[in-house]
């Protein structure tokens, strides 16, 4: 399709226009020349072109006789050459010329695609270079039928923005408007997108609006307001949100771009613990805003990583919140993984996997809402009692707490069967939106561990750092257990975090599992939209968590991690069925299909027996039925 006169859709970078003439524009204040140094066809053009300054410190001009492909630098000061800090395509990546994208010339055929909202979603993380042994998006488009097949609603991809390396997680990203070329090109993105929304499957993209990557980051040649030393950072220097407003605008626009060039259905906000800014309106508001404007009349999904849990970040703006509409909620997960595997190491000081803990969490979401917290030794989160149940994300697993165990081992490698399956079903089951990582629902044997490839002085640093990491871990400070744990620089350690997808096959009790499951929460109102949700212990290793509804409605969800339980006498009302009903059996993790040992009845007036380490959802039905 050919290029017609049209206004640029960003602050900056280089974008066609028209046929042949493009426009460059770059924020350098801190050089007083750039030149864009034409690069095609393996040939330098001898004339480069001289960008006019004006006094906010934009160098912009129009380039001829330009193609889409054609590749370029930003020669800065006569001096060096550097890609452009909002390229779009880095085909030979960070540290090479930037590529000319026509964002425009791709053929979407998702029209009629409405977006996704917050309620009644089920997410999927997944990172794309080890997600199929190809680890492009074109491999893994392939396998999208077989996530909306499971149930999966929504895709979240771990960070693209290119970063330097063969292989890496993408939280060193360092072009944050360029996919990597790791995964192909910026087509290969829009086509996976359009064909996730031929699926019905949304996908939203992870990105780092709190750090840039230490290899490949060439902004401060550019200017130094990029970042500020006046926040401490866990990761390097912190981003400046409150200095010059082009600053800024670089990772404002680029939350929207996303939503806009890749009709990308949201954002998941990476560790926003590090994001500082004390503006008028604070800066994830604002992404989150802009975001939205974005995408029109499509409805987009905005999730927030925050390790203090403040509650502040999925309020209404109207509120002063933030405006996000989840959070990841590390309380279920902590205290789900010491009730999978008893350990209570490291963060999991706080958490007994108590019963009480699994059904607070369930009914309220953060378990911590301002109480002390001794492994920090401070108080974490804050009041978020008002909150939806959908404004939480609860998972067994997710790409940073499978790598944070031992040898990157998947949480049903941790624990027995019967408590992995009783724990899955009150993932998938509860009131929360359910995450799960990548090769869960087929119980991959794979491990996901951390990888990185990084040269010269970065090597030893980001190894030493690891081990560092980890040694918050006594089981690890093992010096046996240390001296083998995986290098994230070998190519070893990246290919065996590959999934494999005959397991797939293979593990099919897991599989039944999980489709059996996320079919129950989409096919049953009662699950779907509960309304009130209460819960009680029951004995020291069960609990009961009740879905209430009308009257004569309503589910009970039983528990037991331990062994088999006789309900003898059972005081507890929330057991009571509705008048003139009776309890019957809807769903058991007992079931042979999904590898159990086989579900005989619950119930047997006057006694109730909860089978051990298992789940059971009962229905009520007429007592004459």
């Amino acid at each position: 399709m050919p290029v017609t006169n049209r206004k640029r859709r960003l602050s900056a970078g280089v974008e066609l226009l028209e046929d042949g003439i493009a426009h460059a524009r770059v924020w350098a204040p801190r050089c007083r020349t750039v030149d864009v140094l034409l690069d095609r066809g393996g040939g330098r053009d001898a004339n480069p072109v001289r960008l006019a300054r004006d006094a906010d410190g934009f160098h912009s001009g129009e380039l001829t006789g330009v193609a889409a492909g054609d590749r370029y630098w930003f020669r800065l000061d006569d001096d060096r050459n550097r890609p452009d800090p909002v390229s779009r395509w880095q085909p030979d990546g960070p540290h090479g010329p930037s590529a000319i994208v026509d964002p425009t010339s791709f053929a979407w055929t998702d029209r009629a695609w409405t977006g996704v909202k917050r309620d009644g979603q089920v997410l999927y993380e997944l990172h794309v270079g080890t997600f199929t042994p190809e680890g492009t998006w074109a491999s893994a488009a392939d396998r999208l039928l077989d996530l909306a097949d499971v149930g999966i609603t929504i895709i979240e991809m771990m960070p693209v923005a290119d970063f330097p390396g063969r292989w890496g997680w993408g939280y060193d990203g360092v072009n944050l408007y360029a996919p990597t070329h790791l995964y192909g090109t910026p087509d290969d993105l829009r086509r996976f997108v359009d064909r996730a929304h031929a699926a019905g499957l949304g996908v939203i993209l992870d990105v780092v609006y709190n750090h840039l990557g230490p290899d490949g980051n060439y902004l401060a040649d550019f200017s130094l307001d990029y970042v500020t030393d006046h926040y401490k950072n866990d990761w390097g220097s912190s981003l400046n949100f409150e200095g010059p407003r082009p600053a800024r605008d670089f990772f404002v626009e680029n939350a929207a771009y996303w939503i806009d060039e890749y009709h990308v259905d949201g954002l998941r906000l990476d560790a926003t613990q590090d994001i500082h800014d004390a503006s008028t309106e604070f800066v994830v508001a604002e992404l989150t805003r802009r975001a939205r404007a974005a995408a029109g009349s499509r409805s987009i999904y905005v999730v927030a990583e925050n390790e203090p849990q403040a509650p502040i970040f999925v309020r209404d703006p109207s509120q002063g919140g933030y405006g996000v509409d989840a959070l990841l909620n590390d309380d279920f997960h902590h205290c789900a993984l010491v009730a999978l595997t008893g350990r209570r190491e490291a963060y999991y000081t706080d958490y007994t996997g108590s019963p009480q803990e699994l059904v607070s969490s369930v009914k309220y979401g953060y378990l911590y809402q301002g109480q002390w917290y001794s492994w920090q030794n401070q108080a974490r989160g804050g009041s978020a009692l008002d909150l939806p149940p959908a404004a939480f994300v609860h998972f067994l697993e997710n790409h940073d707490q499978v790598a944070n165990s031992s040898f990157g081992k998947r949480a049903h490698q941790l624990t027995s069967p019967g408590r992995w399956r009783a724990l899955t079903a009150l993932t998938l089951l509860g009131p929360a939106t359910p995450l799960l990582f990548q090769g869960e629902e087929f119980a991959a044997s794979t491990p996901f561990l951390f990888f990185a490839d990084h040269g010269g002085d970065l090597r030893e640093a980001i190894r030493e750092g690891r081990r560092q990491f980890l040694q918050q871990f006594p089981s690890l400070q093992d010096p046996k257990a240390a001296g083998v744990l995986p290098l994230p620089d070998d190519p070893d350690t990246f290919t065996s975090c590959k999934l494999d997808w005959r397991e797939r096959g293979l593990h099919h009790e897991a599989l039944a599992l999980h489709r059996d499951l996320l079919r129950l929460r989409k096919s049953d109102a009662v699950i779907g939209a509960p309304g009130r949700i209460d819960g009680a212990v029951l004995g020291t290793n069960a609990f009961v968590i009740r879905y209430h509804v009308g009257e004569r409605d309503g589910r009970l969800l039983l528990i037991n991690l331990g062994a088999d339980l006789d309900l003898t006498p059972l005081p507890e009302p929330l057991l009571g069925p509705p008048a003139g009903m009776r309890w019957v059996v809807r769903w058991s993790s007992d079931a042979v299909i999904y590898g159990g040992p086989g579900d005989p009845p619950l119930q047997s007036e006057p006694t109730w027996r909860l089978h051990g380490e298992s789940a059971v959802l009962v229905a009520p039905a007429a007592r004459d039925a």
